[in-house]
């Protein structure tokens, strides 16, 4: 119990950092937090909150299938489904979604891509890309309505226990061992994704540009 608490505190901790840059709007967004291996149990924000405030019902403690742990009048998260995908395939302790201008824009103009790719950009070792030369992808996918074949297009691209991918005109879902490294992986995209749409306001052409 006292776990499930610290983890909790930590989760709400980050709900309130990126509440306040203006990224939980209309009540969209979800986190999550892994409380337990085995079982596998975590915390996800329960569905039609307010981010922008802390209460007693910003989350709730659910199992392998995305399902409430004991009685509860909440309901996780309709994206919850992602989050068990990240944590049966990887040791993430930590998955962030959260529905911006910039990541939807991004996923937008890179859509029939599916992927935007970056090369020579100092914050892509938030992804532990350290190689001078290093290049980093982002997968985008499709926004699939029906939440379970969006998991299953979605747990395609999970590969490592870092990462994130776009969902085409939805959001971005990232992941890490930690909270920080989840965090800093969200940071890193969302900066990522606005200079390259501040490059694209003076360099149109590279629109078109597949590094």
């Amino acid at each position: 119990m006292r776990l499930a608490e610290e983890k909790w505190q930590e989760l709400a901790d980050i709900k309130d950092e990126l509440a306040e840059r203006d990224w939980f709007m209309g009540t969209s967004g979800n986190l999550a937090i892994k409380v337990t291996d085995s079982p596998l149990q975590f915390l996800v924000t329960a569905s039609g909150k307010d981010k922008r405030k802390r209460t007693k019902e910003d989350f709730l403690l659910v199992d392998e299938f995305g399902l409430p742990v004991g009685e509860t009048h909440l309901k996780p998260s309709a994206e919850t489904l992602l989050h068990v995908e990240i944590y049966r395939k990887t040791k993430a302790g930590c998955s962030l979604h959260v529905h911006t201008i910039d990541n939807n824009v991004i996923s937008e103009i890179y859509g029939d891509q599916e992927a935007v790719t970056f090369k020579g950009q100092e914050l892509i070792k938030a992804f532990d890309k350290w190689e001078e030369d290093a290049v980093l992808r982002i997968p985008i996918i499709p926004n699939h309505a029906h939440i379970p074949a969006l998991a299953k297009c979605f747990s395609s691209h999970i590969h490592e226990d870092t990462g994130a991918v776009l969902i085409r005109n939805h959001g971005i879902t990232v992941w890490g061992k930690t909270s920080f490294e989840a965090k800093k992986v969200l940071e890193a995209s969302e900066f990522l994704f606005r200079y390259q749409l501040r490059l694209l306001e003076h360099k149109p052409y590279q629109l078109f540009k597949v590094v």
